[in-house]
């Protein structure tokens, strides 16, 4: 039992790998780690998300599998291409971009769906981009500029379709 309780422990310290992690990594323990993904994932289910005027039908990487996996692998990301990451609790946000092959830029957001940090994730890059602030709950990700040549900034609120981030998202954990 007490191993169980230790492997759990373990689990939720390592957080997600891929495009996020929740710390930055020893440049060998990256390159070393068995458990990161070797393979672009199939797109995933979508919702539309409201940013201001403008919509998205963000991929929702909601299973673990699927948030280390996020943008892995993908080239040829599109204007349109979105994805959606809940993390467990509110916290200092960290994504790194190892095998992803191309740039993106992510938003950082507050459970209360108000974009706080707007960043550029440089491809392959394995440092991580840390959130400026402890209380980041949802990251966004999208097509490297598209919050710039959408005019999308740090305060713009997001919804969903089904309604507040908080609301569909954080009710069932």
């Amino acid at each position: 039992m007490k191993q169980i309780h230790l492997l759990i422990l373990l689990l939720a310290a390592t957080g997600f790998a891929g495009c996020r992690e929740s710390t930055p990594p020893a440049p060998a323990a990256v390159s070393n780690d068995s458990r990161l993904p070797d393979h672009a994932q199939p797109k995933l289910r979508t919702m539309k998300m409201y940013l201001g005027a403008e919509t998205l039908d963000a991929e929702l990487a909601l299973t673990e599998e699927q948030e280390m996996t996020g943008m892995m692998f993908r080239t040829n990301i599109q204007e349109t291409d979105a994805m959606l990451f809940t993390l467990p609790v509110p916290q200092r946000a960290s994504f790194w971009m190892k095998n992803c092959p191309e740039s993106i830029s992510a938003a950082y957001i507050t459970p209360d769906g108000v974009i706080q940090e707007i960043h550029h994730l440089e491809q392959n890059d394995t440092n991580a981009v840390v959130a400026g602030r402890d209380d980041i709950q949802f990251v966004l990700e999208t097509k490297e500029g598209w919050f710039t040549r959408h005019n999308i900034s740090p305060g713009t609120m997001i919804t969903s379709e089904k309604g507040p981030l908080a609301e569909v998202f954080l009710r069932r954990r």
